[in-house]
């Protein structure tokens, strides 16, 4: 059953390495991702597991222990997943690599670590399944969900300007805000490809996950930096 969940972005420049110069513009983010993990420390979970959105190559599970880097975006770090576990040949996805970062970040030791690699275009009909299967793996399991929001908020944003990427941040906002499961479950998947929206299919495995499970959302941080929607949230 899932008790626990913390939503956080996903960008490389979380890490400060990467980031480099700019790297104190995230630092209130950075500190709501990390208040966020905490949570799901406070949880006592059996079982964590960290979703990410990937392409066809980072797609599928990664135990704990599985290793990412940032060194294609120039900085020769390497993360690994949770404590020391059987070796892997598969390098982490670059949004599993940040949550990687997060779980050092915090010390993690509370529960044994799985990520997830979520495809970008997946289906909301096979997200849904998905969260229910990762909820059902244990008696308390709890979700470190990473994905961003719009990359149109801006003309200098990756996806140039969209009128609509606002309105679509703001209702994702609502959603993970209130927990709502039903909101997510609805997001629209062409408007969400549209708007190049990473997180919408972890968010649509999370609702999957979250049915039935009780579980209160609250909002720690929301902001749109480089044009890109940040979100961080923490349900239990």
């Amino acid at each position: 059953m899932l008790v626990a969940a913390a939503i956080c972005p996903c960008p490389p420049l979380l890490v400060p390495e990467v980031a480099a110069g700019a790297a104190p513009e995230l630092d209130a983010l950075r500190a709501a991702c990390l208040d966020a993990v905490g949570v799901l420390a406070a949880a006592r979970p059996d079982r964590l597991v960290v979703l990410g959105p990937a392409e066809q190559a980072g797609r599928g599970p990664h135990p704990q222990g599985a290793t990412g880097s940032f060194r294609g975006f120039g900085v020769d770090l390497e993360l690994r997943l949770g404590p020391e576990g059987p070796d892997s040949e598969r390098e982490l996805p670059p949004s599993l690599s940040v949550g990687a970062w997060l779980l050092a970040r915090t010390d993690w030791a509370d529960a044994p670590v799985e990520g997830l690699g979520v495809g970008e275009p997946l289906p909301r009909d096979r997200c849904l399944p998905v969260g229910r299967e990762i909820a059902a793996s244990a008696a308390r399991v709890a979700l470190l969900v990473m994905g961003d929001g719009s990359a149109c908020r801006t003309v200098k944003a990756p996806g140039y300007f969209d009128e609509r990427a606002e309105a679509f941040d703001a209702a994702v906002a609502r959603a993970l805000g209130g927990a709502d499961t039903d909101a997510l479950t609805a997001l629209d998947e062409e408007l969400a490809a549209g708007l190049k929206a990473s997180g919408r299919a972890c968010w649509q495995v999370l609702a999957g996950a979250a049915q039935g499970a009780g579980l209160r959302g609250q909002l720690l941080r929301e902001e749109a930096p480089y044009g890109v929607g940040y979100f961080v949230a923490a349900w239990s």
